[in-house]
Formats: C-alpha cells, structure tokens, sequence
C-alpha cells in the first residue's frame, strides 16, 4: 500500500482523480478496517488541502470526477471528526465522578 501511494504521489497531480481515488480509499481503510480515525484523518485531510491548493491547475477533463471525490473526502472528514468529538464526550461522561444518592 505504501509503494502505491508513494508512487501517486511523486507522480500524479494532487487533484489526479486516482491520486485523490487512493487518498480516500487508503483514509477509509485506516478508519473502518485499521480503526485508527486520527490517521484517516490526516490522509484525507491532507490530499484534500493538496488539492484545493492546486484547484486551478485542474484540467476540463478530470475536473467533475477530482471535485466529486474532493467532496467525498471532505464529508468523510466531517463525519469522522464529529464522530470523534461524540466518543470524546462520551468519554468524558462516563469519567465524571457520579452524584452521591443518599
């Protein structure tokens, strides 16, 4: 996995949709398969911003499937990062010390 994406890196255009297809797939896998969020979120995260800060390079043809998955990832990371902040609550709930019923 590493070798691949090291390869579409160096080698394709940060707003590539395959390297963007592999940036989201490669994030998902860290989340769901992986259950490592922080690390999914930074995958997507950073393609994400790579590619907004090359968003006029973007070329006709590739234009509609590179904005499709740049929304993919950018809902990805809205639902992980609420998801995290839900468990973080949850977290912080169950360590509050309970009210004493007497």
């Amino acid at each position: 996995m590493r070798i691949c994406k090291d390869i579409a890196n160096t080698e394709l255009a940060p707003t590539h949709p395959i390297r963007l297809g592999l940036a989201l797939n490669f994030s998902v896998f860290h989340y769901e398969i992986l259950n490592s969020p922080d690390r999914a979120c930074n995958l997507a995260k950073q393609a994400f911003d790579e590619a907004i800060a090359e968003l006029d390079t973007l070329g006709e043809e590739s234009y509609k499937d590179s904005t499709l998955i740049m929304q993919l990832l950018r809902d990805n990371l809205t639902l992980w990062t609420s998801d995290m902040q839900d468990d973080n609550s949850e977290e912080i709930k169950e360590a509050a010390p309970k009210p004493d019923n007497e």
